[in-house]
């Protein structure tokens, strides 16, 4: 028998792996998921307790005002001239002119975003879209003190060529400039409910026969009904709140009118004319920022209750 050759055995026994290195890969994915569950969970109670610090601000000092001023006198009075003697706390003309120049500016923006969505999402090409849509949201961007002088130098002068019985300082020029600062918001928040619904919708009505104007009002809008009322409530939100334009525009007289043409002053301007440093830290005067502030805070809070409630009224599920 051949002897044949044999050939020693050559293959590499790999030696011991350092300790932990496969362990330290298994586990770095779920240390990089904790940090960034703890960083996450560390934002939100940020703001929550941001909210809640601020509500209790307001809390505090609007009921060291209300001990010196009785609820039912600030919030029935028709009369408000803190600055003034003898003093009289009727919040009710600042909330009237703060409604009044937002149901302007609800109306504007209304009209003009609705409408503007409606042409994006529906009549207009995909390039008018690319070039309007970024137009629109420019708007956006525009600090709101440029608005206000905008709106006191350019659009009040127009209101007085047509009503010459007009104020300077008037409810409407400020109201239609805050719609045009909020439209961008609107429109832009419809059209993307407007584009979310279903194409099968639209091709039913066109295969009944409906013109595209039809599909439009008919179809399109109803479906994106709950889209729509968000993005209203939204800008509402913001056009309550709006201080620099109104502040410009509107003027500083406290009066409980219902006519846009003469000169009202917002919740929130009165907060900027007392926020000024001139009235002593403590006094009554000073307290009074907060108590319109927390008016402020619930008219606000109520409207997002109602916008959610609408919401979830008219919701479409697909």
């Amino acid at each position: 028998m051949a002897n044949q050759d044999i050939k020693p055995n050559t293959a590499v026994i790999p030696g011991p792996r350092p300790f932990g290195r496969g362990r330290g890969r298994r586990l770095a994915p779920r240390i990089e998921e904790f940090a960034a569950v703890w960083v996450l969970r560390a934002a939100a109670t940020v703001s929550v307790v941001t909210t809640i610090a601020i509500v209790f601000t307001l809390l505090r000092e609007s009921f060291a005002f209300f001990q010196d001023v009785p609820v039912w006198e600030f919030i029935g009075g028709t009369k408000w001239t803190p600055l003034f003697k003898p003093s009289s706390f009727g919040v009710l003309p600042l909330v009237g002119g703060t409604l009044l120049v937002t149901a302007v500016a609800g109306l504007t923006s209304l009209t003009f975003g609705i409408g503007a969505a409606i042409f994006l999402s529906e009549y207009a090409p995909d390039a008018v879209r690319r070039v309007i849509k970024p137009v629109l949201e420019v708007l956006a961007g525009i600090p709101t003190v440029v608005y206000g002088f905008f709106a006191l130098t350019f659009v009040t002068p127009i209101i007085r060529w047509f009503f010459p019985d007009a104020n300077i300082f008037n409810a409407l020029s400020a109201g239609l400039v805050m719609g045009l600062m909020i439209m961008p918001m609107v429109s832009t928040l419809s059209e993307d409910a407007m584009v979310a619904v279903p194409r099968s919708l639209r091709d039913g009505a066109y295969a009944l026969g409906a013109t595209r104007f039809e599909v439009a009002v008919k179809i399109v809008v109803p479906a994106a009904l709950p889209g729509i009322v968000a993005a209203l409530i939204l800008g509402l939100s913001r056009a309550i709140g709006e201080t620099m334009i109104v502040t410009i525009a509107a003027g500083a007289t406290p009066n409980l009118t219902f006519n846009p043409l003469e000169g009202i002053q917002a919740m929130t301007a009165y907060i900027v004319q007392v926020n000024q440093g001139e009235s002593p830290h403590g006094s009554v005067i000073f307290k009074t920022m907060f108590a319109v502030g927390l008016v402020l805070f619930l008219m606000t809070l109520a409207m997002n209750i109602a916008g959610q409630w609408a919401i979830r009224r008219y919701r479409n599920r697909y």
